[in-house]
């Protein structure tokens, strides 16, 4: 049987929920205030809604796309090409990190061309993508990799790399093998490099994937906005934008839950 709250404490909890109402309320508000202030400008002609587009044309658009039933067909490949890309960029950018951890020379080796890689625009690499995977999905998970695999290796590494010295030296004067360290100390430690990785890769999965959709892709958000750019109707970019700006914010959510399970999983307590 749970303990009853002592009076100041449900004061202060009633008082939490009470700023969180206030919260969504104005974040609604500031919302609804964007979009009646943007048709309103396209209606006075301050602005031009051909060029800018408005919330009712938006909406046209949105309902057209959902009558002609691709809609989720380009929001499922757009999903899927990021959720394989941020999977993919974060599972082996870490194992390439914990092996450098592992191995001093080996992060010696290859520091300077991880420094070059790093700093490398990934645009260049698109077209040598698609000559070597064609003009498919691979080339776009591909483009996805090069944009968030070197800035996980070089985030987690550096996590991995501030674990606290002494504590590695205890645990090693206590016969712990290098494996037992890393599990026990090194990956707990360096988990809040970990959930900042994992936060920032859906920018950058979403980043790879539209950027791969744009040059090659028939199917997809990327492809919409193109295709709407290239026929002068902007009424369909902004709109897919707007999809666009749903799903990361769904996604982005997601990986705060994936975020909450590993830190129970690993026992992290901070």
């Amino acid at each position: 049987m749970s303990e009853s709250l002592s009076p100041a404490r449900a004061a202060w909890l009633a008082g939490q929920r009470r700023a969180s109402r206030r919260v969504w309320f104005l974040r609604a508000v500031l919302l609804v205030a964007f979009f009646a202030g943007w048709e309103l400008a396209a209606r006075t002609g301050l602005m031009d809604p051909f060029i800018f587009s408005c919330p009712s044309r938006m909406w046209e658009t949105f309902i057209g796309l959902l009558s002609s039933g691709d809609l989720f067909l380009h929001i499922g490949v757009s999903v899927g090409e990021t959720v394989i890309g941020f999977l993919c960029g974060t599972l082996l950018g870490t194992a390439i990190a914990t092996l450098l951890w592992w191995s001093d020379l080996l992060s010696r080796v290859l520091d300077p061309y991880l420094v070059v890689l790093n700093a490398l625009p990934k645009t260049a690499l698109g077209p040598i993508f698609i000559v070597w995977m064609g003009a498919g999905g691979g080339a776009i998970i591909a483009m996805t990799l090069a944009i968030s695999l070197i800035v996980t290796v070089l985030d987690m590494y550096a996590g991995f790399r501030e674990t606290d010295r002494d504590r590695i030296r205890l645990l090693r004067t206590l016969g712990a093998s290098r494996r037992q360290v890393f599990t026990h100390l090194v990956l707990p430690s360096s988990f809040p490099t970990l959930a900042s990785v994992l936060r920032v890769n859906v920018g950058l999965s979403w980043v790879g994937v539209i950027m791969g959709e744009f040059l090659v892709s028939r199917h997809g958000l990327g492809y919409l906005i193109v295709y709407g750019s290239q026929v002068f109707r902007m009424d369909l970019v902004m709109t897919t934008v707007l999809i666009l700006a749903a799903a990361a914010a769904l996604m982005y959510q997601g990986v705060l839950g994936l975020e909450k399970a590993l830190k129970k999983y690993m026992g992290v307590t901070v």
